[in-house]
């Protein structure tokens, strides 16, 4: 056996902790990584109580044949594998680390310390973060079988091979793709693309292409989104969701030309260092698909590709699934098309492999998937004929449960096949909140005008502008008086008895299943408003479909102009309900309405005989 020993410094756990990482090669073909925290006191260093965390790496058979060399040659042949692991240890965003080998027992030593960048509280926090915060779940408590691995180069050269060559042939023309292949400056190439992941975060391909051919058009380069303003930015964005989003991507746009001389950073880590809301994976996307640097990312097609291929049934978002899905992205994108490469694997998870219903005969990598091996493994199994059949391979980890299979309380399901893998966690479902709205009408020069205020500049919907809202109340007479007042707060007195319910509006933001009260207030034959406070302002109808509203609002002003006189007009039945469909009449109700319509019936027919 032969050990090296690493510490990083400084740690972010505290002044008196560091990660001692202990790496053996094993005389099986494996490399065991064993990662230990250890604490000083009084300058002797000790292993702590947390847990150990022992990770299973495969070499590549020319690897594997130095296994009995020495250890000076034997350094040299895990130097490679040493490299692909470097996130599974990087508990810092940046860290330095100082590498000593020799003795087993011979400490490498301390560097100095470094300061690191703090990242936006926005950006979306990686493993790693998690880790730093709460050293006491430092843990990947299991090891990891070399079958959810790749276990040479061979294979991974297949892979990227079979990848790339089917992405040639089979991706789709995105205007984002389209820029980064022709444009040929680096700065305007890597926008392009921060736009495209941006936009694409939570939302679906068909919605994200109009309003990225609409922002490009409008804010070609970094400094044309620079100059604009918040209000511009919402507005494009109106409709698209997630509004954080836009306003973040303004926030990156001014700090790069402002700071950091119009250049956007070069890698992955320096522009999740110092670009606001920018997470590991569009750090990584940028970094791969704009620069060409070899890193990989994962998103949620990418995750469900490689726990296919690597049969991982364990809920991708746990932190042991997490940083094994990211190590494998690392080892498998092609050095030489990196871009391409991370673009075909989040291509192949949102056309081929897809969550409920994938085209496996389509599949580019399908000989390399172990999620269709286990399918066909459980076929042959059915068929009570695995005996006479060629050996299928499965799981079989040392010790222990396997920590990335299907967890034992959800064991195989036939009738599922590949989209067993992987399964989702349960989600907490929306939390539920009401709201009161009012649609304020007043006839104006250029027609009808409807009052709009901004929300405040943090929070939900942060700086869009809706109808004036108040939060629900239980009692009506409670919830009118209050809603009035809000009213009356932005556009003076008004008559309370022209304040009418028109239905209800009930929208799903990601967090929150909100349900608006929608009141309608219209002032005829009085003097219009013509000056309001700051944070208010009277818009016309055309005004208002093009300004900066959320789709809620929008469903609300169809409710309202659904019920104006003479008509009934409504929206989605499981989204807006008015009173001509909201509530079912009471049976009294019910025999009365009989009543009159026998007799509304008999008395009509009467009349045509009479007619004719």
């Amino acid at each position: 056996y032969w050990f090296s020993k690493l510490f990083l410094s400084p740690s972010p756990l505290s002044s008196s902790t560091k990660l001692a990482v202990f790496m053996a090669s094993r005389r099986d073909g494996h490399i065991s990584l064993k990662l230990l925290l250890c604490t000083s006191t009084t300058g002797t260093w000790t292993t702590s109580s947390s847990p150990d965390v022992v990770l299973l790496l495969t070499r590549s058979p020319s690897e594997a044949a130095g296994a009995e060399t020495a250890p000076s040659s034997l350094s040299a042949a895990m130097t490679p594998l040493v490299s692909r692991l470097s996130r599974l240890w990087a508990i810092m965003r940046k860290p330095r680390a100082a590498v000593g080998s020799g003795h087993r027992k011979q400490a490498a030593s301390q560097e100095g310390r470094q300061k690191h960048a703090k990242n936006n509280s926005q950006a979306k926090p990686s493993a790693c973060d998690g880790l730093a915060r709460q050293p006491e779940e430092v843990v990947l408590q299991a090891s990891v079988s070399s079958y959810h691995l790749f276990r040479d180069i061979a294979e991974v050269t297949a892979f990227r091979g079979s990848l790339l060559s089917w992405y040639d042939q089979e991706k789709r023309d995105l205007p984002w793709r389209r820029r980064a292949e022709d444009e040929m400056d680096l700065d305007r190439r890597a926008y392009a693309v921060w736009v495209s992941e941006v936009m694409l975060q939570q939302t679906q391909v068909a919605t994200v292409i109009n309003y990225y051919t609409g922002w490009m058009q409008k804010w070609p380069t970094l400094q044309d989104l620079a100059s604009a303003s918040l209000e511009e930015v919402n507005q494009l964005w109106a409709g698209l969701g997630y509004y954080s989003r836009g306003r973040r991507l303004q926030e990156g746009a001014r700090k790069v030309v402002e700071e950091l001389g119009g250049h956007m950073p070069r890698t992955a880590e320096t522009l999740q260092q110092l670009l606001p809301g920018v997470g590991r994976y569009t750090a990584g996307a940028i970094a791969s698909i704009a620069f060409g640097q070899a890193t990989g990312v994962v998103d949620g097609n990418v995750a469900r590709v490689l726990c296919r291929v690597r049969a991982i049934g364990a809920d991708p978002s746990s932190t042991l699934v997490s940083q094994q899905l990211w190590g494998l992205a690392q080892q498998l994108v092609d050095p030489a098309r990196p871009g391409d490469f991370n673009q075909a694997a989040m291509e192949l998870g949102a056309t081929v492999c897809t969550p409920q219903r994938p085209l496996c005969s389509q599949c580019p990598v399908e000989s390399l998937c172990r999620a269709r091996q286990r399918v066909e493994r459980e076929q042959l199994l059915a068929s009570r004929s695995l005996s006479g059949s060629p050996d299928v391979e499965e799981c079989a980890p040392n010790t222990g449960q396997c920590h990335l299979c299907l967890p034992p309380s959800e064991p195989w399901d036939q009738t599922l096949g590949v989209v067993n893998f992987p399964r989702k966690a349960s989600r907490k479902p929306p939390r539920e909140e009401s709201s009161a709205t009012c649609v304020l009408e007043q006839p104006g020069a250029l027609g009808a005008q409807i009052l709009l205020v901004q929300r405040p500049n943090s929070g939900l919907l942060a700086g869009l502008w809706e109808f004036p809202s108040v939060t629900w109340e239980p009692s009506e007479q409670l919830q009118r008086k209050a809603l009035l007042q809000e009213l009356q707060r932005w556009a003076g007195p008004l008559p309370a008895t022209r304040l009418r319910h028109l239905g209800e509006v009930v929208h799903t933001f990601s967090h929150i299943k909100l349900t608006y009260q929608v009141y309608g207030l219209a002032l005829e034959g009085q003097t219009p408003v013509t000056t309001v406070p700051p944070g208010a302002r009277w818009l016309t109808q055309e005004e208002f479909h093009t300004a900066a509203v959320s789709t809620a609002m929008k469903k609300v002003f169809r409710v309202y102009q659904g019920q104006q006189p003479g008509t009934c007009m409504g929206s989605k039945r499981s989204q807006v309900s008015s009173p001509c469909s909201r509530k079912k009449p009471r049976m009294g109700q019910q025999v009365l309405d009989n009543f009159f319509r026998s007799h509304i019936s008999t008395d009509a027919h009467s009349l045509n005989s009479a007619a004719q």
